[in-house]
């Protein structure tokens, strides 16, 4: 089931894709795993707005963030060349872990097309689970006046 706005979102990123021919099944619709790359882009895309979240802003911090839950609801498809707008939000919360909520729609007609949401944790450089918010994060919060 997905997780629904459990909390208003702190930040919001949105993003543009294009559907290309590779991402499309034998029924000509996007296979149901790129929605899963979808979120990764706006991660991707949300990590660019808000410096100091983005991947590669973590790894030189000296941490990690695997995702460890990701939920996901399909609603309607997407066709080759579709365009699709992906909202990213931030869910704030107090645990050593970082919150997002997805929804895609449709760029032609704003139709819902798929929403879900993803939970990761901060490994350090060992791999250990790191059960207190990173120095990083605290002062991203900070920065981006998130609680």
């Amino acid at each position: 089931m997905v997780r629904r706005k459990t909390a208003e979102a702190s930040l919001v990123s949105k993003t543009t894709l294009r559907v290309r021919f590779s991402e499309v099944d034998s029924m000509q619709i996007v296979w149901h795993g790129e929605y899963v790359r979808y979120f990764e882009d706006g991660r991707e895309a949300f990590g660019r707005e808000f410096p100091g979240l983005g991947y590669m802003d973590i790894y030189a911090s000296g941490y990690t963030a695997p995702v460890v839950e990701l939920q996901l609801q399909y609603r309607k498809p997407l066709r080759v060349n579709d365009t699709a707008v992906i909202e990213t939000r931030y869910i704030a919360t107090e645990a050593a872990k970082i919150c997002f909520e997805y929804t895609i729609r449709s760029a032609t007609d704003g139709a819902i097309v798929a929403e879900g949401s993803s939970t990761q944790v901060f490994l350090d450089s060992r791999g250990e689970l790191q059960l207190l918010c990173p120095e990083f994060y605290r002062k991203w919060k900070t920065r981006w006046d998130v609680k």
